[in-house]
């Protein structure tokens, strides 16, 4: 009996469980998955937008100003909201990092703890449709608030300490006051996440050897090896299918969910009996944050922890490939060491070790490339040419 049938039969039995599930996390419905907000389109205050970027969405409820950009930055950057004074969001999206906390596989959060996760950059995820690897959450403010409570990260039992800050703080109140015309008790998280995903969603960059190359006109903006690199991106290597780039903009992201044979291999005979239980626990939105973060196992379901779907099993959110080459290592527990790794992981069908058998459960554009060592060589190339100019330093900060 395959794995995929004996799992078929265990979502079959366990579908009513599956539902009340979905239904008391408030996930599942359509207006949640596809992230139905409101937005306008405009650019960020004060700048124009970076070569190769589409207008930046913003939610009408949440729009940007300097002030409120300003004050999200100094919230994303403090430490005392965490138990032990030393961890803030910037810890895991360092700004020399592109955003991210490269070199490390997954992040470190309170006493050096470590998730199951590699942190992704901060940069361009307004454009992102959702938020962390599974997408189980709908927006950078809603995103905002899980990092705070998860004892593998800033370790607070709840956002009282926060809003205790904030509140009493003299430069908050002023803040606050400037931001959001509110002070003291009126100061609620909804203000403090929106501050911080202001911030999150000015933190953009194109402008990169491949953007002035392609949307530029700039013919020496790649060197041979990029532009023979490029091709194999757009035809041999498949990799535009998933990493889109249009005729006006590149997000290098079709922001959907993908098994490409990372991670879920290692627990493929257990995935029947991990599914259900997972299923069977109808755990709450935070009880799944925290589940991902802490559990190993249960982290590998992929998007299956938010839609509750046998075809999401084991599946991921495209990453943008912007300044991919200063932000290793690779896939959503920082497996893959370097982007030649990756390509070969893809050239392989989704396999990363030879001798490893290709998963049940693989999306069905995840097979052999059959490129030679050469074309691995050049897309790698290529994709050292989507670096931003204010990030191409990162690399020499590892």
């Amino acid at each position: 009996m395959s794995h995929r049938f004996k799992l078929l039969c265990l979502l079959a039995l366990a579908g009513i469980l599956a539902c009340s599930n979905a239904e008391k996390v408030g996930i599942g419905s359509q207006a949640q998955d596809e992230t139905a907000i409101t937005i306008s389109a405009m650019k960020p205050p004060g700048s124009a937008l970076p070569l190769g970027l589409p207008p930046v969405p913003y939610p009408e409820d949440n729009p940007q100003t300097a002030e409120k950009i300003a004050l999200g930055e100094k919230l994303f950057n403090d430490e005392r909201f965490s138990t032990t004074g030393d961890v803030s969001c910037s810890t895991c999206h360092l700004p020399e990092k592109a955003f991210t906390d490269s070199p490390l596989k997954v992040s470190e959060g309170i006493h050096k703890l470590t998730g199951t996760r590699n942190a992704p950059t901060v940069v361009n995820s307004v454009y992102m449709v959702t938020m962390f690897w599974d997408g189980r959450s709908p927006s950078l403010e809603d995103q905002s608030l899980q990092p705070f409570v998860n004892p593998v990260e800033m370790g607070l039992e709840d956002h009282q300490p926060i809003l205790d800050i904030v509140r009493s703080d003299p430069d908050y109140g002023k803040a606050f006051q400037i931001v959001f015309n509110k002070s003291g008790e009126a100061i609620t998280m909804t203000e403090v996440t929106q501050a911080i995903a202001s911030f999150e969603r000015a933190i953009i960059s194109g402008n990169s050897p491949f953007d002035r190359w392609f949307y530029g006109g700039e013919e020496d903006a790649l060197t041979p090896a990029q532009k023979r690199g490029y091709e194999i991106f757009i035809n041999e290597g498949r990799c535009v299918s998933c990493h889109l780039i249009e005729q006006t903009q590149a997000l290098f992201t079709d922001n959907l969910f993908h098994n490409i044979g990372v991670g879920i291999n290692d627990i493929q005979d257990d995935i029947p009996s991990i599914a259900s239980e997972f299923l069977k626990a109808e755990a709450s939105a935070s009880e799944v944050d925290i589940q991902v973060l802490t559990d190993a196992r249960t982290s590998e379901l992929g998007r299956f922890v938010v839609i509750s779907e046998f075809d999401n099993l084991g599946s991921f959110k495209t990453p943008t490939l912007r300044n991919v080459a200063v932000t290793a290592p690779y896939m959503h527990d920082g497996s893959l060491l370097t982007l030649s790794e990756v390509v070969s992981h893809y050239n392989n069908g989704g396999v990363t070790n030879e001798g490893d058998p290709v998963n049940d459960f693989l999306s069905g554009g995840i097979r052999p490339l059959n490129l030679t060592i050469e074309q691995i060589d050049d897309l790698v190339a290529f994709m050292e040419a989507l670096t931003s100019p204010e990030y191409a330093q990162a690399t020499d900060s590892k």
